[in-house]
């Protein structure tokens, strides 16, 4: 199968973390940190992405636009927002049963780059980030920044736990992470809530509820000295349950809050990427789609796809490359969206989202990840 990475030219860039004096110097497929122990998150942009393979799009005669400005630096946030460009993530192989630094390095192969991002998952009393996950974070060959997906409990509602249920789990992975791991990460806590709201009357789990969990455990983890968890508040992206009465009383305020996050995946409804983002029904007329909404809701936030995918359509097989080549295309006209995150498995709920079961959907992607404007060490303008 055709190797996307195998003729790659590096551009070296240069990335400041805000209000840091850190500047990373970007070149040669590594990351050099200028100071160790960075506590501002890693592989804050990466060099493989920077550069474009000699065959990509723009590689020789007129200008092509997907290749940014010249202006070779670029600052990171406090909140690790990227003031050019957008963080490039994966949740690698799942479902697979390879161990995550395994699943990363073999995705990553694939895709022709590495991830900005690691997109991991954890529930209950687990610990995190786990010594494997830490070591995917200090790579020294390119440091990256974890995703934290954590439903603190299956066993108790969101009202229990608002009011305390868990505190003594939340105090000890509170005192885990500070022993542990001083980087900043992103952290969603109990992801794609919709389809778990029980309006009903004493069922502890309707959508105030959650804001009150949600902005609890926040709370009760900054208490216990974890002040470098960006958090993520993580939205199903459906048109069905946005157009729900308590939708709105799900944000648990934006003082715990710092991104806003959609899981849009393509399904057969999906024909493009506004389609993805922007999902509308016929049957849901007030509904205008996501990105839109959290433009007009959270225009000072930066917008994450925490996971997007495309299933295989067997009717279609040129269907994945068609897709990747609209993202590159459209990608543009969205720049609140300031991180993309791929979910990339075999056996997903709804079917199969790898993007490399074609060679044309592997060469689109890898044109897609490579791309400037997902390359945070490049300037968007």
């Amino acid at each position: 199968m055709h190797q996307t990475n195998a003729a790659i030219e590096v551009i070296p860039r240069v990335v400041r973390i805000a209000g840091s004096g850190l500047v990373l110097a970007l070149g040669l497929g590594t990351l050099a940190l200028g100071i160790a122990g960075l506590s501002g998150g890693g592989r804050a942009s990466n060099a493989a992405g920077a550069g474009k393979a000699p065959d990509a799009p723009g590689a020789a005669g007129a200008p092509d636009p997907s290749a940014g400005p010249s202006r070779a630096a670029c600052e990171v946030s406090g909140k690790l927002v990227p003031s050019c460009g957008a963080w490039w993530g994966i949740a690698p192989e799942i479902f697979t049963g390879r161990p995550p630094g395994r699943a990363l390095e073999r995705a990553e192969r694939r895709m022709g780059r590495p991830a900005d991002i690691m997109h991991v998952y954890h529930r209950g009393d687990e610990l995190f980030p786990t010594p494997a996950e830490r070591a995917i974070a200090r790579d020294p060959d390119g440091r990256r920044l974890l995703l934290v997906n954590w439903k603190p409990s299956l066993d108790h509602t969101w009202e229990q736990i608002a009011h305390g249920a868990l505190d003594a789990r939340i105090d000890r992975l509170a005192a885990h992470i500070v022993r542990t791991f001083p980087e900043k990460f992103f952290l969603t806590v109990h992801h794609e809530p919709e389809d778990d709201v029980r309006e009903a009357r004493g069922k502890g789990m309707t959508a105030a509820d959650y804001a009150a969990m949600f902005r609890h455990v926040v709370t009760r983890l900054r208490h216990g000295g974890v002040t470098n968890a960006v958090t993520v508040m993580t939205y199903m992206g459906a048109p069905n349950w946005a157009s729900e009465p308590w939708f709105e009383k799900l944000h648990p305020g934006d003082d715990v809050v710092d991104w806003v996050a959609m899981d849009p995946y393509v399904d057969h409804r999906v024909h493009s990427f506004d389609g993805l983002v922007n999902k509308t029904r016929p049957e849901f007329p007030r509904w205008h789609g996501f990105y839109r909404w959290m433009r007009e809701r959270f225009p000072d936030k930066p917008v994450m796809l925490a996971e997007w995918g495309v299933f295989e359509r067997h009717d279609r097989p040129g269907f994945k490359e068609s897709f990747f080549a609209s993202v590159r295309r459209e990608i543009g006209d969205y720049p609140q969206i300031k991180a993309m995150i791929y979910f990339d498995s075999p056996r997903a709920p709804r079917g199969d989202t790898r993007f490399d079961t074609t060679p044309g959907g592997r060469r689109a992607f890898g044109e897609l990840a490579r791309d400037a404007r997902l390359n945070a060490a490049v300037p968007a303008g």
